[in-house]
């Protein structure tokens, strides 16, 4: 019998994703969404080619799992995130009732846990730190680029 991917193997997947948002010269934040050990949407953000403050990774991955699923509803699917996500991806997986959370590096200055009060919807399981090194590499690479 098969063994199912882990969240290394997917996280992986996101930084594949991280790698083509820093090669198009934006934050390079990906993400992958994940249903039934299947990836079922693949992103990365952006924000400047879309000219769309809102086009963060985690948002892409929820438009598209949900057309995919025809459901606005992502609870039996894991979203793999290389960065902490921030307020507003945390409150649009609310929405989703995302079931699971797994995210890389954690983001000090603007991620949702900074936030004392849980906005995460309270079926969200979360997992933080996997690939921590390697997810906040490649955001130290961009910003050292950028100053």
């Amino acid at each position: 019998m098969l063994q199912p991917y882990d969240d290394n193997y997917f996280m992986k997947q996101a930084l594949l994703e991280a790698q083509k948002a820093f090669e198009k010269d934006e934050v390079p934040v990906g993400a992958v969404l994940v249903s039934k050990n299947k990836i079922i949407a693949r992103t990365h953000n952006l924000t400047e080619q879309l000219t769309d403050f809102t086009a963060h990774a985690e948002m892409q991955a929820f438009t598209a799992g949900s057309s995919f699923l025809d459901n606005k509803y992502l609870n039996e699917c894991t979203l793999y995130v290389t960065l902490e996500p921030c307020v507003m991806c945390a409150g649009a997986a609310f929405w989703t009732r995302l079931g699971r959370l797994v995210y890389g590096a954690r983001d000090e200055r603007r991620g949702y846990d900074r936030i004392t009060e849980k906005i995460l919807h309270p079926v969200t399981q979360v997992k933080g730190s996997v690939m921590a090194d390697e997810c906040g590499s490649i955001m130290k690479q961009y910003f050292a680029l950028k100053r």
